[in-house]
């Protein structure tokens, strides 16, 4: 969109509209800045007063005609007046119009509309030339007003930042601004209050609210040592936490920062209509010139300002404001649908493709199931199970990965909150898809699958790879040393997702590096196409590669990949769209996927797709709308059937449909 009032669409200001207000979001290496569209009085004060003026031009020549009281109304009075009433709405186009030509941008709307309003003046339609300008900047503001409502809606959701934060310096608590506050700084967060940065938790626990980022309803314990986010609200006392990230480099500012570069990535019907624009508004300038001076050699009574008239009409039907107003804005409307449904779209261009998608390949852990693992039971071999647990906890200690998270859960419930920590652990080594190997109280250990203890020589019965549960295997000094069992929780509406793609003509597989026995089952319960289990992340590559094989023959068959964006970080890069579940959750996530699902719901796929597929049907309504009604027009123009006042309506009121019709999307109803 733009930077100001008005919009040079020809160079894209419509495509790079700054989301964030200037001043509340810094953000490190973004470029400045610029002042949205912000109103005021002031901003519809030239509307009113050219308003104002033209109406009493048009009445006081109304009064000249028919009484003698008034012939003083004409010109040159009756010129300066309808200069003063043009000046206020035209001076800035005029301006923006001989800026774009000193910079070799000549053919704009600004152009088109200066020159068909100063060419009214010149045959003396005066009012025509005043209205056509003054309705233009009516459109104007009516679109900035559409663009500033979505950009608040947008921030309004995304930037739950408090501004100030308080900080412990030499034991006193002092309120400072976010923005100042260092690394290491120790920051209180009182009941109620929001987390300003990202930090770890310095007390021993605290109740948050995380709704606003994940939108889960269910308040989150995070313990001593474990990460809190910016946005999150301390449910219940006092805690103090460690600041880790500077305020502009927090996941929620990097979250932010991706909103507003959403629009960089444009769709292809926004590049084609750029593209259009640029050859269609100098052919517009052509025509014009030809339907003035052309008749000249075949008319017999060839008259110079008709033809005139004719040309400016022609100019002012041909001017694109629809199309290049209306097709970003529709686009940005559907970014702005995702993220009231808590899904960021990384760039317009995403969602079209999510109107092609064929294909959707899922992650199980994390995607369908709830990645909250239980440890269901623990079954030692030749040793002690509350040591086995220790040990094991110990080793699992060193991963991120959701079962070490059970262990440890499970190890701080049997034997104690900080049992594990007494044990040493050296040399942790993680083995990709199979588990983790180190140095236990100076045993050699091995924790992971059937995989890990086979690629080391451990004899196990195989009749354990049968039991439909996640399996942890351990080995002490090359013995095996027993095993948990480990059960995962399917989402709520795991199943409702599967079924609405499956209504939406999309195939769906699902890909685990879980083992196939438990991959079934929840493939069973959930309903996709297709399922694979003991995947190691090359192996989820390769299925990827196939299906789009598969695929290959249609090139509008698009695949998406929907997983964590940390492990399946080159699946997620391979797949034409890669969505993540919980984007708050990881750097890489924010980094690699192109969709993010904030509040970790399965059925926020098919949303994504709802949205997508709706977005897309405006836009083409809105093309649609805005060439048929502009070819009748010309026509009529050319033909000399259409005056300036028919022209007005089909460029600024067709333009003000098509945003009407744009910004609609943001209030359709998604699942």
């Amino acid at each position: 969109m733009a930077d100001d009032h008005t919009h040079n669409h020809d160079d894209h200001d419509h495509d790079d509209v700054d989301l964030i207000e200037e001043g509340t979001t810094p953000v490190a290496d973004a470029a400045p800045a610029k002042k949205g569209p912000e109103q005021t009085w002031r901003t519809y004060a030239p509307v009113i007063i050219s308003l104002v003026l033209l109406l009493g031009g048009i009445a006081l020549d109304h009064f000249a005609k028919t009484g003698s009281s008034f012939q003083w109304f004409k010109d040159p009075i009756r010129f300066i007046w309808y200069v003063i009433s043009y000046l206020p709405v035209g001076w800035p186009v005029l301006k923006r119009a001989w800026k774009g030509i000193v910079s070799g941008n000549v053919f704009t709307e600004f152009f088109l509309m200066g020159v068909a309003t100063l060419g009214a003046f010149g045959i003396r339609e005066y009012p025509e030339g005043v209205a056509v300008m003054l309705f233009y900047t009516i459109g104007e503001l009516f679109q900035d007003a559409a663009v500033l409502r979505a950009r608040r809606s947008i921030k309004a959701l995304l930037d739950v930042r408090p501004d100030e934060v308080t900080v412990l310096r030499n034991g006193q608590a002092q309120t400072v601004k976010a923005a100042s506050v260092a690394i290491g700084d120790v920051v209180q967060v009182k009941p109620g209050e929001k987390v300003g940065l990202d930090g770890t938790m310095r007390s021993d626990s605290g109740s948050f609210d995380t709704a606003a980022l994940t939108g889960e309803s269910v308040p989150r314990t995070i313990h001593e040592g474990e990460a809190i986010l910016a946005g999150m609200i301390n449910r219940q006392s006092l805690v103090e936490m460690d600041v880790t990230t500077l305020y502009q480099d927090s996941k929620l500012s990097r979250i932010l920062k991706l909103v507003q570069q959403a629009t960089g990535r444009k769709a292809q019907t926004q590049e084609f209509i750029a593209r259009f624009a640029k050859i269609y508004t100098p052919a517009i300038c052509g025509l014009a010139l030809l339907i003035t001076f052309i008749p000249y050699f075949f008319v017999a009574d060839y008259q110079f300002r008709d033809w005139l008239y004719r040309g400016l009409v022609f100019l002012v039907i041909g001017c694109p404001c629809a199309l290049v107003i209306s097709i970003p804005l529709g686009y940005f409307g559907g970014i702005g649908a995702g993220s009231k449904q808590g899904i960021l779209f990384k760039g317009s261009v995403f969602l079209d493709l999510m109107t092609q998608l064929k294909v959707v390949v899922m992650d199980k852990t994390g995607t369908l199931t709830k990645g909250v693992f239980k440890v269901q039971e623990v079954k030692p071999v030749g040793i002690d199970a509350t040591e086995l647990t220790q040990l094991t906890a110990a080793l699992e200690s060193k991963s991120t990965h959701p079962v070490a998270t059970a262990i440890l859960e499970h190890a701080r419930i049997q034997v104690g909150e900080k049992g594990h920590e007494s044990v040493s652990v050296e040399g942790v080594e993680e083995i990709a898809g199979h588990g983790l190997k180190g140095r236990v109280d100076g045993k050699e250990m091995l924790a992971g699958n059937a995989k890990l203890l086979q690629k080391f020589g451990v004899a196990f019965d195989e009749a354990l790879t049968q039991i439909p549960y996640t399996i942890i295997m351990t080995a002490l000094n090359g013995q095996f040393a027993g095993y948990f069992t480990i059960a995962d929780e399917l989402k709520a509406d795991a199943a409702e997702a599967v079924k609405r793609l499956k209504q939406d003509g999309i195939r769906t597989v699902m890909l685990s590096g879980d083992k196939s026995a438990v991959v079934e089952a929840v493939a069973k319960q959930v309903g996709v196409d297709e399922w694979h289990g003991d995947l190691l992340p090359e192996d989820k590559v390769r299925q990827v590669e196939r299906l789009k094989s598969e695929q290959a023959t249609n090139p509008k068959a698009k695949l998406a990949f929907v997983g964590d964006g940390v492990n399946d970080a080159p699946v997620v890069a391979l797949a034409d769209v890669g969505m993540a579940m919980g984007g708050l959750g990881s750097d890489a996530t924010i980094e690699t996927a192109d969709v993010i699902i904030q509040n970790d719901e399965p059925a926020k796929i098919a949303t994504a797709v709802e949205i997508g597929r709706a977005t897309r049907r405006i836009v083409w309504q809105n093309i649609t709308l805005s060439l048929v009604v502009k070819a009748i027009v010309l026509v009529l123009g050319a033909g000399g059937l259409a005056t300036m006042w028919e022209a007005v309506f089909a460029d600024v009121g067709v333009a003000m449909l098509a945003i009407l019709n744009a910004v609609r999307v943001q209030n359709l109803k998604f699942k």
